[in-house]
């Protein structure tokens, strides 16, 4: 048996960013959501495709997201866990980010 996966990467523009905040640890975290757009085929037929997705950096990816700004085309790679203990919906949490428009970094 294969071992269960969890890893998403998604391409789009940054639509709100949380102010940067610290874990009782010290570690930076950054909340933000990412808007998705792009054409699809599906069953044979083009389809167009467009989602929100909140997301939340931890570490020096969340430092590195402190300069970004609403706009900003991002491309994220990841992982899907739940937002909390009482609400299941799904948060994108970034591993690593690439800074596509807007911002000359990323990591």
């Amino acid at each position: 048996m294969t071992a269960p996966e969890n890893r998403l990467t998604i391409s789009g523009g940054i639509l709100e960013l949380e102010q940067l905040r610290h874990t009782p640890a010290g570690v930076p975290v950054l909340a933000f959501r990412i808007a998705h757009a792009s054409e699809r085929i599906e069953a044979g037929q083009q389809r167009r495709v467009e989602c929100e997705l909140p997301a939340v950096a931890l570490g020096e990816t969340a430092l590195l997201l402190r300069g970004a700004r609403p706009g900003d085309g991002v491309r994220l790679a990841g992982f899907l866990a739940a937002k909390s203990l009482k609400s299941r919906q799904p948060v994108l949490h970034v591993e690593r980010i690439e800074f596509t428009e807007g911002m000359n970094h990323g990591i």
